[in-house]
């Protein structure tokens, strides 16, 4: 996309998957490794420079059929980046979380809420992203970092609803 830097992450070893991360070119950001038992496989890491500071933002893709280890994986990168300042974007496909009330059902979900209530994250999506599942996040490191989140129509053929929101950092 023209005016974007692309940092992007592609499944080894099979055709289509993966995970793009636009930023706009105006915007200094670099692309970022995290610990070895954090590095994911369906995950894009960059720093974003803001002033004085960085803000470290993600986005993760954890598929309903992962595997236990890489799901592992996904859940070490949570807890690394929750430790800086920090956004992490994704399709989650925790469906049976009640962000609101913070209760879940299952097993995998409560895992998952587990690890952003341990983590101290904030979780901006409150509305269902598909049918009437919350499938996707925006977790913040301070919730601050988030404002004005809007959920709007899928994009193209996605069944997804696209995820509108406002990233404010001091500069």
């Amino acid at each position: 996309m023209t005016g974007y830097v692309l940092f992007r992450k592609d499944k080894l070893g099979r055709r289509g998957g993966g995970v793009i991360l636009y930023i706009k070119e105006s915007i200094q950001a670099y692309e970022i490794k995290l610990e070895k038992e954090a590095e994911c496989e369906e995950a894009a890491w960059s720093n974003i420079v803001t002033g004085n500071s960085t803000l470290t933002v993600g986005l993760v893709y954890q598929s309903p059929n992962i595997s236990i280890e890489e799901n592992e994986k996904i859940h070490n990168a949570i807890r690394e980046v929750s430790k800086r300042d920090g956004i992490i974007m994704g399709d989650c496909n925790n469906g049976h979380i009640q962000w609101t009330s913070l209760q879940s059902t299952g097993r995998e979900d409560q895992e998952f809420l587990n690890l952003v209530q341990d983590s101290f994250l904030s979780q901006h999506v409150l509305e269902a992203t598909r049918g009437e599942n919350v499938l996707d996040i925006v977790l913040s490191s301070q919730k601050e970092f988030v404002d004005n989140v809007k959920i709007c129509e899928p994009l193209g053929c996605s069944d997804l609803n696209q995820i509108h929101f406002i990233i404010k950092v001091k500069g």
